[in-house]
């Protein structure tokens, strides 16, 4: 269950609770006259199944409560109450599968930022990444993928484009080009520091590499693979289950991917920097096309769970 806390401006509080109320699967309604100073006003807090809690926050964002007001939402761990239970009855659908809009839009947002941290991480990544395809060493390449960060801006990208956000896919677009640009930038050097020191070598990179050589040998398959990976991803992020997403981090060849092109170029290697751009172009394409598929599908799925409750107005009570 979701815990939702808000403030709201005491000739609102009678509205929103009357709202609350009327909401299939909300419970523990708990109303505080006055509490609130800063924004001045009453707080009011309940509990809420997850499967409704999409429906209450949009309504009570279309109210205006966010602006004139506050609303917080925390995830319920645990919760030993015959009334949750009951609302959670109540509610249509399972909560695993509820998609929560308003939390996948600011999460998005905020993995699609073009800032330190990120550049960081993916550059290690990359670097890392670069490690694994001269030493030929799969243990690499797959640490390499669990540390790239790039999955947050091609969920931004999707989310944008199923919610007809333009401002978002070019703020997520941004951070996944920028990103990788300064990422290859940087390992292209990284390489030719590592060739000074003796470590790295032309010889390394025209080997036969038997464990990492599909990097910049893209296939169709490489193109099912992201598809595949941008489902199970967009699933862990939109429903209560995201444990899976370390999975998918480790199931695509993006990073390994720009490592790869960047070390081939540094050794002016073009044919395996066009092959590694390939199945970088490939992955990112086939997680952006399925992810927003994903959303479509289980936007869709919800629109009918909601009909069908419209539809059994007995259960409300």
């Amino acid at each position: 269950m979701l815990h939702l806390r808000l403030i709201t401006p005491a000739d609102r509080t009678d509205a929103v609770v009357r709202l609350i109320e009327k909401t299939v699967g909300t419970t523990h309604l708990v109303v505080i006259p006055g509490a609130a100073r800063n924004p001045a006003g009453d707080v009011v807090m309940c509990d809420v199944a997850r499967e409704a809690g999409d429906e209450l926050i949009g309504a009570l964002r279309e109210s205006g409560l966010d602006r004139t007001g506050s609303i917080a939402v925390e995830t319920i761990d645990l919760s030993l109450s015959k009334r949750a239970d009951k609302a959670e009855e109540e509610a249509p659908g399972e909560g695993a599968d509820a998609v929560l809009w308003e939390q996948l839009r600011d999460a998005t947002h905020e993995e699609s930022t073009l800032n330190v941290t990120y550049l960081a991480f993916l550059t290690v990544a990359t670097m890392l990444a670069a490690c694994g395809v001269m030493l030929d060493n799969a243990i690499l390449i797959v640490g390499a993928m669990a540390v790239g960060p790039e999955f947050g801006p091609l969920a931004g990208i999707s989310t944008a484009l199923v919610e007809r956000a333009p401002h978002l896919v070019w703020r997520s677009l941004w951070a996944l080009l920028a990103g990788f640009a300064v990422a290859m930038v940087i390992t292209a050097g990284f390489s030719w520091l590592m060739d000074d020191f003796g470590l790295f070598s032309k010889s390394m990179v025209e080997a036969d590499r038997p464990n990492t050589a599909f990097i910049w040998q893209p296939d169709w398959m490489s193109f099912v693979v992201a598809l595949l990976a941008g489902i199970a991803g967009t699933l862990s992020l939109t429903s209560a289950k995201s444990g899976a997403l370390i999975g998918v981090a480790i199931s695509v060849t993006t990073v390994p991917a720009a490592a790869n092109a960047a070390v081939a170029l540094s050794y002016t290697d073009y044919s395996q920097t066009w092959g590694s751009t390939k199945q970088l172009l490939f992955n990112l394409l086939g997680i952006v096309v399925a992810g927003t598929l994903t959303l479509l599908a289980q936007k869709w799925f919800w629109a009918m769970q909601r009909k069908r409750q419209v539809a059994r107005p007995d259960t409300a009570g």
